[in-house]
């Protein structure tokens, strides 16, 4: 089920929006796959820390996160990804690692790639593993407000050997 916060949100701000429900699952290729949205297409948010505060990176599940790039972007002198306990009670009523892409509601700044910023539509996690929300990317930037930059290089695909 969508999260209420977000819902809401989105229907106060008059955002056109679609939600596909799929089978649960856990990464964001998994999730772009169960869904049947490219993984370009596909916005997945990583809790990094960034001079220790915490903020969200969003870039294409077929995209791997650049710390240095994002240190760069955010002119930070120390970037890491941030675990899991350490921001899950800011994300009431979604499950963890489902987080949507509005640090807005929960009182963390945004960057995204510059990747997905160029797609006319995104999809997100909608706080389950098992729901998604699509929209214009126009009225993400609108609402998010984050800031566009080079954060991701794509992913490279794992071979038979390395998966052994």
């Amino acid at each position: 089920m969508t999260a209420k916060r977000l819902k809401d949100f989105l229907d106060r701000e008059g955002v056109k929006y679609e939600t596909i429900a799929h089978s649960p699952a856990y990464t964001a290729r998994d999730t772009a796959q169960a869904a049947h949205v490219q993984g370009k297409d596909f916005a997945k948010t990583l809790i990094v820390k960034i001079d220790g505060r915490l903020a969200m990176a969003v870039l294409p599940a077929s995209e791997k996160l650049d710390l240095a790039q994002l240190k760069k972007a955010a002119g930070a002198k120390h970037v890491s990804l941030a675990f899991e306990s350490e921001f899950e009670k800011w994300f009431p009523g979604c499950e963890p690692g489902a987080m949507p892409p509005f640090g807005n509601l929960y009182g963390m700044e945004v960057f995204v790639a510059k990747s997905l910023a160029a797609d006319e539509q995104i999809a997100f996690n909608a706080g389950s593993h098992a729901e998604l929300v699509r929209t214009a990317y126009k009225d993400f930037e609108r609402l998010a407000q984050p800031i566009v930059a080079v954060l991701s290089t794509p992913s490279r695909p794992v071979s038979k050997v390395e998966s052994a």
